[in-house]
């Protein structure tokens, strides 16, 4: 038990100071949704407040409350998941005793997390097996449906950066369920349950049918960000303050997103990342990894323009222009004259720059403007001679 700000710091090092104990990536405590059906498939887990790097003395004092309730702590494996309890909270209350009376506003988040659950009347409609405290301790490939909440979590928070963390598992933990609003259902219960839903006007509305919430489900966007169309982006993007993102063909994937601040009108695939300032185009796609990038994440510089109906499966850089209907990957062969060879090379000293290239080769490559010979066909790069600027009004 702690009394002061001291007794706390005090009690922290005692148990970080113990041979068990190991600082976790990332942690936090989840209310979990469960199949109708099957009540041991959790289909969705919903996280108040995430920790990724940071808190490691909260991250001491619930490792410790659950020894403390009785569960077996084993910090050797990469993931831990465990049944948040009476004892558990009691004894994390009791741990952050000092810090209770501040814990308001941005201040103290776990504490307020573990007050809120102690204090949840008993007609709240919630049992404790609802609420879960996970823990993440090696970035290794997911194990279950509670760690990969977490991981998108962090990637849509920002805590992590896009394209840092190991996903490799997370399809396969994420069940495919019918999405009512918030509320994830069992494809199988209401097969169950058609025909009385139905004769009785109780079937859903159902919003989609996928593996993953909406971003906006479970993420409060910065205050100068956008999302016109809740459907627009898939939970586990990231985007930076003063993105937007317009209704029709625009959409951002999971584990994709922006820097900056972007408009974006077109489709950013999963594993994409386009710089500040850029400019994504009604229609523009930019190919994720499985669709024409040779396995490569595609970046997108800053200052960016790709035109309506443009495509990319390449990397694009600075103060880059791909005009409207124009396709760029890895492979397509792009000629320059001599006169766009040396006005290129001049603002790329570091880079060889031909005047035979292909998509792949523009790499880091800035200020260039990639058309399309109206006669020929021919695909064609040169000097961009025109700043890409944002209307900093919608921005």
């Amino acid at each position: 038990m702690a009394f002061t700000k001291d007794d706390f710091k005090k009690l922290v090092e005692d148990i970080q100071g113990q041979s068990w104990y190991k600082n976790p990536v990332g942690f936090g405590i989840a209310r979990v949704d469960r199949g109708q059906l099957d009540s041991s498939k959790i289909l969705q887990a919903t996280f108040p407040v995430i920790n990724w790097n940071e808190n490691n003395g909260s991250a001491a004092v619930f490792l410790n409350a659950l020894k403390e309730s009785g569960v077996e702590v084993d910090t050797s494996k990469s993931e831990l998941v465990c049944t948040v309890n009476d004892k558990f909270l009691t004894s994390c209350i009791e741990s952050f005793r000092p810090y209770i009376p501040e814990a308001k506003g941005s201040e103290h988040k776990n504490v307020q997390v573990v007050s809120q659950l102690a204090s949840l009347p008993i007609d709240s409609g919630f049992i404790p097996d609802d609420y879960k405290v996970v823990f993440i301790f090696e970035d290794k490939a997911v194990e279950c449906t509670e760690t990969a909440y977490l991981k998108l979590y962090a990637l849509s928070s920002g805590k992590a950066a896009l394209r840092s963390l190991n996903l490799d598992g997370v399809f396969g933990k994420l069940h495919n369920c019918a999405w009512v609003g918030n509320e994830p259902i069992e494809l199988d219960w209401l097969r169950e349950n058609e025909i009385a839903l139905k004769l009785t006007s109780r079937y859903p509305e159902i919003t989609m049918v996928d593996k993953f919430p909406r971003f906006l489900s479970h993420v409060i966007p910065a205050d100068n960000t956008r999302i016109l169309e809740t459907s627009k982006v898939r939970f586990g993007a990231q985007l930076a303050g003063g993105t937007t993102v317009m209704p029709g063909a625009a959409y951002i994937n999971f584990n994709a997103g922006t820097e900056g601040s972007v408009m974006v009108e077109g489709r950013i695939s999963s594993s994409a990342v386009v710089g500040a300032g850029s400019d994504v185009g009604g229609g523009a796609s930019i190919l994720g990894v499985l669709s024409g990038t040779d396995g490569v994440p595609v970046s997108i510089g800053e200052n960016t323009l790709l035109g309506a109906n443009s495509c990319t499966g390449t990397a694009i850089g600075d103060g880059c222009i791909l005009d409207a209907g124009v396709t760029i990957l890895p492979g397509t062969k792009i000629t320059l004259s001599a006169k766009a060879v040396a006005a290129i090379a001049e603002i790329n000293p570091e880079k060889e720059i031909k005047e035979l290239m292909r998509g792949m080769d523009f790499l880091g490559v800035n200020g260039v403007h990639f058309r399309q010979n109206s006669v020929t066909g021919q695909i064609i790069a040169m000097r961009s001679t025109r700043e890409v600027k944002l209307n900093a009004d919608l921005h």
